[in-house]
């Protein structure tokens, strides 16, 4: 990808996530439609056709100020609603699914959208107010009907949109939908991470003349500049290879990274292992939380958050577990179909210069199978879930330490249901049924399965 255009998605990736922006632009733009049109209102009258002045606003300036007040303090109370609705979503999201999934109801651009027109209607019809005028001995009045007539019309589409707000409220708190988008957006950020990924091996070993580079700050690293960090390497003469992954936190004065020098290592240079890690720093994006904007994995543990709080005894619902799961076992079979590798950096004479780490496949299946194998021990349902999740990835991976890693999960959940002593006959003999479908797929057969369509999908 373009690194101009990497660095604009970043960007917009934290203004969408920010509730603020939208509904301020829609208050600016209210502020300076509420001057300018008055001014204008007279002259653009005189343009308009005799069958739409007709239905413009005929009263006098009472009655404009009545249609304008009422629209207003409307307005205003439609807003506090939409707010008041907007945090209990945000709190039952919070409660109910994972505190991560905030991110996906702030950068929402129904709420953002809603929250602008109402604010903006408001703003705008206390502007056009302040403009009226009744007749007195040293005055003419002034009621300028087509700004009137604007703020009555968004007065309506405002009612419209609260509608409409309250029934894509009511959507967005399904978890259905949610698990959905959660899916969508990281498969999403899979392919544009991952589709132009080189092939080409890295270094296997970092130099024994390799120093740590240290961080500047303390947060998640949400991005990585890869034009920044290419000419960091090259200014330094140096390889620069991460220690860890897009998504993992960074704490200040530890090393993250390794650098060693193209040529034979020269004397120590202090002054020029600070310029490095300084321009390093300027490459890196840290936050004090991830993004999906480069961040592989991080659906993947929003995901494996919502089946983990599913399973607690204060929820109890394990087919949103199921759902979840079934929903990482998509991704991660799309990115079998990828096969995560470091990324890797060239300069001119087409030389790796920097090595970005990147989370392969036995990780992630590490991070959607380990916490809800352990916490889902009791619920034979979740086990059968697992093992399909198992089945599925053994099926679209081809490589062989993906296979050494489904093998490994498919031991521990061996022994977690060998350690279940409330399991029924038919659900051992169910679990044993998958898991020899998992070693099926493994060597590259898939066994159809006689009772299809069970509980496996919730």
């Amino acid at each position: 990808m373009n690194p101009s255009r990497r660095r604009w998605q970043t960007a917009w990736e934290e203004w969408r996530a920010r509730l603020w922006p939208l509904p301020a632009l829609g208050v600016i733009a209210a502020v300076v439609l509420g001057i300018a049109l008055p001014r204008a209102d007279a002259t653009l009258t005189a343009y308009l056709p005799e069958a739409l002045i007709g239905h413009l606003f005929t009263g006098g300036p009472e009655a404009a100020r009545t249609v304008l007040s009422v629209i207003a303090g409307s307005l205003i109370t439609v807003t506090a609603l939409t707010f008041s609705l907007t945090v209990v979503t945000l709190q039952l999201a919070s409660s109910q699914f994972s505190p991560r999934l905030l991110r996906t109801f702030t950068r929402d651009p129904a709420v953002q959208a809603t929250l602008a027109l109402l604010l903006g209607t408001f703003t705008y019809a206390v502007m056009v107010l302040r403009t009226i005028r009744s007749d007195t001995a040293t005055q003419s009045g002034f009621v300028p009907q087509l700004s009137v007539t604007l703020a009555f019309l968004l007065g309506l589409t405002s009612v419209v949109a609260l509608i409409g707000f309250l029934a894509h409220v009511v959507g967005q708190i399904r978890i259905e939908r949610l698990l959905q988008r959660v899916a969508d957006d990281t498969a999403a950020t899979a392919r544009r991470m991952l589709q132009h990924q080189q092939r080409d091996c890295p270094p296997s070993a970092v130099s024994p003349d390799a120093k740590p580079v240290t961080a500047q700050r303390t947060g998640f690293l949400t991005a990585v500049d890869d034009r920044a960090l290419l000419a960091a390497a090259v200014d330094a003469a140096m390889v620069i290879r991460f220690d860890c992954h897009v998504g993992d936190w960074l704490v200040q004065a530890t090393p993250f990274a390794h650098a060693w020098p193209l040529a034979p290592a020269a004397a120590a240079d202090q002054a020029a292992d600070q310029r490095l890690a300084t321009n390093l720093d300027a490459a890196l994006t840290i936050g004090p939380e991830r993004t999906t904007d480069q961040d592989v994995s991080f659906g993947l543990r929003q995901l494996t958050d919502v089946a983990v709080r599913a399973l607690s005894p204060g929820i109890n619902d394990p087919t949103t577990a199921v759902h979840a799961l079934a929903h990482a076992s998509a991704i991660l079979c799309d990115l079998a179909t990828h096969r995560p590798s470091p990324r890797l950096l060239h300069d001119q004479d087409e030389r790796v210069r920097v090595i970005i780490a990147q989370p392969d496949l036995p990780d992630l299946l590490e991070l959607v199978v380990a916490q809800p194998g352990r916490y889902g021990a009791a619920e034979p349902a979740i086990q059968a879930r697992l093992l399909a999740l198992l089945r599925e990835v053994a099926w679209c991976a081809t490589d062989l330490p993906t296979h050494t890693a489904v093998r490994a999960q498919l031991d521990q959940i061996h022994d977690t249901v060998a350690r279940q002593q409330h399991y029924t006959v038919a659900e051992q003999a169910r679990l044993r049924r998958l898991s020899g479908q998992v070693h099926a797929a493994l060597g590259g057969r898939w066994e159809p399965d006689p009772e299809a369509g069970d509980q496996t999908g919730g």
